[in-house]
């Protein structure tokens, strides 16, 4: 139900210009005395409608962006073993060192794992089996 309410509002916040121009020409307007005929009030919201349908790929893309900075970002991606982690030890993640706990074992110098959690400057980790 959750996901669902998100993509509800996805779709009104993309929608957003065409809602508002529908109310403008089809309900302001007409009540200051300006009539807008119907097919060029149609044409209008349709361009603008056409330009969401091309646009959303790349808007739906930002919405579904994930977290690229921050502790968050770690979460996922893979790190090599630099000191023996029995369970503790170093890890390295791009070009940083980080303290690592392995999760699930043994880790040996070399071997990859992949950080599960951050807890302030420790990484959790679990070997990749």
């Amino acid at each position: 139900m959750k996901n669902y309410v998100k993509n509800i509002l996805k779709i009104i916040s993309i929608l957003a210009d065409e809602i508002v121009v529908g109310a403008f020409l089809f309900f302001i307007l007409p009540r200051a005395g300006i009539n807008v005929p119907l097919k060029p009030a149609l044409a209008v919201i349709g361009f603008l409608i056409f330009k969401d349908v091309i646009a959303v790929k790349f808007l739906w893309e930002v919405f579904e962006k994930r977290v690229e900075v921050g502790p968050e970002a770690l979460i996922g991606k893979e790190a090599i073993v630099v000191e023996d982690l029995n369970p503790k030890g170093v890890v390295k993640v791009g070009n940083e060192l980080w303290i690592a706990e392995c999760i699930n074992g043994e880790a040996k110098k070399s071997e990859k794992v992949r950080i599960v959690e951050v807890r302030g400057t420790k990484l959790l980790v679990e070997r990749q089996e």
